[in-house]
């Protein structure tokens, strides 16, 4: 590998497969290893590698210090017709999540409509890719979680809530679907670790330092945020009212109510990460089916009309092009295909130093650039 390459690419199915071995290797049975790579490296793939396999470090750190639990056997809380609670019992977030949504989706069938709420689970990776699940069932998707308090009220210099993401999808014909996947904060703490990883500073209005005011020092930033000391990451909308700050702000409050208070978890402060691991969280799913309100053709007919509207605007300028939510995923995932999933070289030497630790081999490189 040139250690001068911006990134090293990988066959996806290649990093998958490692994630898995490592999974395995850590004490997760085979199926649950497979579901969590794939949807582990599914980040990569559309182009999030805040939560894509960069993030190895943090679960095999989680199996091992117990926090994940290998062995854990989810149990039923509440089960309605229309409505399920599921208490992970700290096992892993990822292929719980899954099995949640598909249950969720089999009950919007018969009822138009269903929700859910998973507690005491661990880090989920993307929402998107659970609202996605719905696609292919003629349904909208809904995806949502909270975090470790990593977010700053309006006003406020103390973290009182997650980047809290939350995610919407829904199908269309011709066009790709609509796919919202985002955090209710400026970013995630993912991509601020990503930051701290290059070396570089934070874009002015993403964090604050222990005064509440922004701060461009992404180690320092994470290192208080870790040990309580103050500061956080702004709202989605940004410091104070002007931008809309106190919209992210309620957004992200939303999330925990669905997450947790719904379902009796923790929320806000009470929610917090350690130096090696993600903290015990919860999710929330909801699935629509089309066919309950009008027939699904029609509604994808109308879909590609609005989406195809959106994508042909023209742009400001300066600007190339406008895009609608999940475009840029999907067309960076056409882009994989052919070149690979590309990976920072920081991240590769993460992974390196994991495939010593477990024994597993690292995947071959396709290509540096």
């Amino acid at each position: 590998m040139n250690r001068q390459s911006t990134h090293v690419h990988f066959e996806t199915r290649a990093l998958e497969f490692f994630a898995r071995d490592v999974f395995i290797a850590c004490g997760l049975n085979r199926e649950q290893a497979a579901q969590s790579a794939e949807v582990m490296v599914a980040a990569d793939v559309r182009g999030i590698p805040s939560h894509g396999i960069g993030r190895l470090w943090r679960y095999v750190n989680g199996l091992k210090t117990g926090l994940m639990l290998v062995d854990a056997k989810p149990e039923i809380v509440a089960d309605t017709p229309g409505s399920l609670v599921v208490d992970a019992c700290g096992g892993m977030g990822f292929a719980i999540s899954v099995d949640t949504m598909n249950r969720i989706i089999r009950k919007a069938e018969t009822n138009g409509s269903a929700f859910g709420c998973i507690r005491d689970s661990n880090h989920f990776g993307i929402a998107g890719y659970y609202a996605m699940q719905a696609l292919e069932h003629d349904m909208l998707g809904i995806a949502a979680t909270n975090t470790a308090a990593l977010g700053l009220p309006t006003f406020g210099r103390r973290v009182m809530y997650g980047t809290n993401p939350l995610a919407f999808a829904a199908p269309a014909d011709e066009e790709r679907a609509f796919v919202l996947d985002m955090s209710t904060t400026v970013v995630t703490r993912g991509k601020i670790e990503v930051y701290d990883r290059l070396g570089k500073p934070l874009p002015h209005g993403w964090a604050a330092g222990l005064d509440g005011r922004p701060t461009a020092d992404a180690h320092a930033m994470i290192d208080n945020l870790l040990h309580r000391r103050g500061g956080g990451i702004f709202p989605l909308g940004g410091e104070g009212e002007d931008s809309g700050g106190y919209k992210g702000y309620g957004l992200a409050v939303m999330v925990d109510i669905l997450c947790s208070v719904l379902c009796g978890a923790p929320f806000g402060p009470q929610v917090s990460d350690t130096a090696t691991s993600s903290a015990r969280v919860s999710h929330f799913f909801g699935a629509i089916k089309i066919g309950a309100f009008r027939e699904p053709k029609a509604f994808r007919r109308d879909m590609d009309k609005m989406l195809r509207d959106l994508r042909l605007s023209p742009p400001a300028e300066g600007a190339e092009r406008v895009y609608f939510a999940g475009q840029k995923e999907f067309e960076h995932e056409a882009g994989v295909r052919k070149s690979g999933v590309p990976l920072f070289k920081e991240t590769v030497a993460s992974l390196e130093e994991i495939a010593r630790e477990t024994g597993v081999p690292m995947p071959g490189v396709k290509r540096c650039d």
